[in-house]
């Protein structure tokens, strides 16, 4: 390995390019448009042995990536907002076939209004299409989620399309020291990728047949049960990455600062890592705080996340999407974790960062003041009172 200074986006791309995939394709949209391109470059200057398909819409990219899938061979493409809206039908079917695509979803926010800054709406709006969802930190993470991503999507066990989600500009333009693997250890981690069905004329199978009401049924309960296995295959593949590579993930979800706690921020994204700089300076003025960050968000680990919580008073939830007419996605799963459980924490939630807005360490000690004592649910932190708000009295 080689520590380098590199944009997240090219860090990813290089990371790509080394996991082989034999056909990308993908349409540019602001802020993935830098993989793409460099993935592009190096197909052109003969780095990469792929088949590059520039097509007309996102739609067309995961079409592309389905037929290809199929035929048996690794895939790959990265979209963003609109784009990944574009792509929801197909990706219902990538995951109903039972294919390990990869993908990196660059998370912007959803028009209307027009908004290419960051949050997670994009990629919590497809949570149910059966793709298996993680969240990177920082720009280390994202390039070493995408291996393991590959490796649990293609694992036999388990057999569903992944994406990993780096949030836009943050980490997408940013520039960081990574570690990049040398080839020979991602082949070692990574080997070729051996499909159990795949459309073949010398074996013909039937792939997205027509389920009537007896059978579809049973197709969700296998892809419900491939989704548990997940969260017992990715384990199995975290241990062999720190073998290889040297940097250790410890299941779905991580921990920081929890020893004592009785108040803890649960989050996802590049946010935690604003969100550990608030807790070391609460800890400072001796409060007991601390933070969970979700990895997976789907799989769902629940059992992670209970463990995680159960001996807290307080916890505060900080979703970067909104339900409209609800609250926050994530905030309402950890709730429904807690609801019968006797030692349930007392639970707030909110959001904040959503569109880009900044979040510092203000913006999250502010939330923890605007929490203390009382329970609030779908809050939004970071409101600024000084903007017009037509319609809206207070």
């Amino acid at each position: 390995m080689a520590k380098e200074i590199l944009e997240g986006s090219r860090a990813v791309a290089r990371a790509v390019a080394m996991c082989r995939p034999q056909v990308i394709a993908a349409y540019p949209i602001t802020p993935q448009t830098h993989i793409v391109q460099e993935l592009a470059q190096l197909v052109a200057d003969g780095e990469l042995a792929a088949e590059y398909v520039n097509v007309e819409s996102e739609h067309s990219a995961a079409s592309v990536i389905l037929g290809a899938s199929a035929a048996g061979v690794r895939v790959y493409t990265s979209t963003t907002s609109q784009g990944m809206l574009l792509m929801n039908e197909v990706l219902y079917n990538l995951a109903g076939l039972r294919l390990p695509a990869v993908m990196t979803c660059v998370n912007r926010a959803v028009s209307a209004p027009l908004n290419i800054w960051n949050d997670h709406q994009d990629s919590i709006s497809v949570r149910d299409s059966g793709w298996m969802q993680f969240y990177a930190e920082n720009n280390q993470e994202a390039v070493d989620l995408l291996l393991q991503a590959y490796r649990l999507a293609e694992d036999h066990r388990v057999l569903l399309p992944a994406m990993v989600c780096m949030d836009g500009y943050i980490l997408s333009h940013a520039w960081e020291v990574v570690d990049i693997p040398t080839p020979a250890a991602v082949d070692t981690f990574l080997p070729p990728y051996p499909p159990l069905y795949r459309l073949d004329t010398e074996n013909p199978l039937t792939f997205g047949a027509y389920a009537e009401p007896d059978k579809y049924t049973e197709t969700r309960y296998m892809m419900q049960e491939a989704m548990n296995r997940a969260l017992e295959v990715l384990p199995e593949i975290q241990a062999d990455f720190a073998r290889i590579f040297g940097r250790r993930y410890q299941g779905p979800v991580e921990g920081y600062r929890l020893e004592d706690a009785e108040t803890v921020f649960i989050g996802m994204g590049s946010t935690m890592g604003t969100v550990k700089e608030a807790v070391d300076a609460l800890r400072q003025q001796g409060e007991k705080v601390g933070a969970v960050r979700l990895i997976a968000y789907r799989p769902f680990p629940a059992q992670a996340l209970y463990a995680a919580l159960q001996r807290v008073r307080q916890a505060i939830i900080f979703d970067r999407a909104v339900s409209l007419g609800s609250g926050g996605p994530l905030a309402t799963e950890v709730r429904a974790l807690f609801q019968s459980a006797p030692d349930c924490p007392a639970i707030s939630s909110g959001f904040l960062g959503l569109g880009g807005r900044d979040v510092t360490e203000e913006t999250v000690i502010n939330a923890y003041a605007q929490t203390r004592g009382r329970t609030v649910q779908g809050i939004f932190f970071d409101l600024r009172h000084d903007v017009e708000m037509e319609g809206v009295e207070g």
